[in-house]
């Protein structure tokens, strides 16, 4: 079941000249033009699991990707949390087992209301759903979603009792144009003017190139945007807090690539997208935490 994210990049790139395509595919190769000298900060964060099944899905898929999910062995040590299509989130929740929390993808900014279409953090708290993602690429590119917008949701949705998993992360032109950190710098900002309580937020790094086009970042590479985020939130909220908000990086992870990058000192776990349809994939990808200890 293919992301329309997918769709969409994939359909970038192919219309591309072939001098564009090249450049786009090799994005990876280029991060080194953009190094900054900062030192891995070391984190002490409990390791997290993230899968986001996007616009994907039918009862019948659903159900058995439930039970398959229900079937693997999972460690007990690492938090996971999976996000269905909103109109399936209530038999997920009511289904899978106790290893796996639940995610809605979305949330509005404002308590209920006259808001036609939109769903609020408080009824998601009401319905027993504990996560939310907010800031997700495709919503920022999509549906034109500012850092304000994704700041004042990942606060609101924060007051109403939930816990959040905030994306960050910068498009390609962004990148080949040197605003790699500043893109970051400010959607972090959008966040620390709306964050109260910090042991609630899940990071998650998703550089937009890399969603869904097979293209990842080196492990090496991921390692030194994660520590610049570590270290921007130390400078802000202390080394302390800083060391246990998990950092974790989203973009084409697979089961193939995902030990190599979880041997990074402040990658802190993953937010897979399409991986997490097929659930031998996302449960390998669970154990790899595991898998690098061994």
């Amino acid at each position: 079941m293919a992301t329309l994210q997918s769709g969409l990049m994939r359909g970038q790139v192919s219309r591309m000249g072939s001098t564009q395509r090249r450049a786009a595919m090799a994005v990876p190769r280029q991060i080194a033009g953009l190094r900054r000298d900062v030192s891995a900060q070391a984190s002490t964060a409990k390791f997290f699991v993230g899968g986001n099944w996007k616009c994907n899905g039918t009862h019948a898929s659903v159900e058995k990707l439930v039970a398959d999910l229900n079937a693997g062995d999972v460690p007990a040590d690492i938090d996971i949390v999976v996000a269905p299509p909103f109109i399936y989130i209530d038999y997920v929740r009511a289904n899978i087992k106790g290893a796996y929390a639940v995610a809605a993808q979305n949330c509005w900014m404002k308590p209920d209301g006259a808001f036609t279409g939109e769903i609020s953090a408080e009824m998601m708290d009401d319905a027993g759903v504990p996560w939310v993602i907010t800031g997700h690429s495709e919503r920022r590119l999509l549906l034109g979603e500012s850092n304000r917008t994704v700041g004042l949701k990942t606060g609101h949705a924060l007051e109403a009792g939930l816990s959040v998993i905030a994306c960050v992360g910068e498009t390609l032109e962004q990148r080949n144009g040197g605003n790699l950190y500043h893109t970051l710098d400010l959607q972090l900002q959008a966040l620390f003017e709306n964050v109260q309580d910090w042991g609630k937020v899940v990071i998650a790094y998703e550089p937009v190139w890399a969603i869904g086009t097979g293209v990842v970042a080196s492990p090496e590479q991921a390692q030194e945007v994660h520590a610049y985020v570590r270290k921007v939130l130390g400078d802000r909220l202390g080394k302390a807090t800083s060391e246990g908000i998990r950092i974790i990086y989203g973009g084409s992870v697979t089961d193939a690539n995902c030990a190599e990058l979880a041997t990074q000192d402040d990658i802190d776990g993953f937010l897979v997208g399409g991986a997490s349809l097929k659930a031998p994939a996302f449960i390998n990808i669970c154990n790899a935490r595991g898998a690098v200890k061994a």
